[in-house]
């Protein structure tokens, strides 16, 4: 999994007017919790987290504060401005070597369908899966090849096998598949 090494600022607990006055300076407040890390509250600059936030990538991120204190975290809940999509606040939750983390790891779709060769359409619903592991097995990404699937058929979040990695995303949950077009039907009754 890759690492990134985001920079901040401890702050004390403020009121609205201080946090909207953080935000006016370009920062954006956040909190730190979980594995023994007792709630820690800092800024970080919003430019610098828009390259974890803005990319379909997963990262463990190391947060340096202050200069001196780090810590290993991932990306836990995020709020985003309504309008300007502008990054409001920001959760993060220690981690650890041993403690299996939870995260969402881009899918990587590779060959060529069988069902789309046959003429049928090939899509995708998910972009995303939800993993479980410990951080030395994690990977940067899932890989599926698509190769096998026929018309009419679908490859489920069931179907991925990670040595080492439990899928958390619900097993029935479609993430791709192939299905017939009209052409393909027409095709095959005049063949028939």
């Amino acid at each position: 999994m890759q690492h990134f090494t985001l920079n901040g600022t401890t702050r004390e607990i403020s009121g609205k007017a201080a946090i909207k006055a953080i935000r006016a300076e370009g920062l954006v407040p956040c909190n730190l919790y979980g594995l023994g890390v007792k709630n820690v509250h800092f800024t970080v600059n919003a430019k610098e987290l828009k390259s974890v936030t803005d990319t379909p990538q997963a990262h463990i991120i190391d947060l340096v504060l202050d200069g001196s204190k780090k810590y290993t975290a991932v990306l836990h809940e995020l709020q985003w401005h309504p309008v300007t999509d502008a990054c409001l606040h920001v959760d993060f939750l220690a981690v650890g070597d041993v403690k299996p983390i939870s995260i969402e790891v881009p899918i990587v779709i590779t060959g060529h369908a069988l069902g789309v060769q046959q003429g049928g359409k090939f899509y995708q619903n998910v972009r995303k899966v939800r993993i479980s592991g410990t951080m030395a097995k994690l990977p940067d990404e899932v890989t599926i090849d698509i190769t096998p699937l026929g018309l009419d058929k679908r490859f489920k979040a069931g179907d991925i096998k990670l040595d080492g990695i439990q899928v958390l995303t619900d097993k029935d949950t479609i993430i791709c598949g192939v299905k017939t077009t009209r052409n393909t039907v027409v095709t095959a009754t005049e063949e028939a």
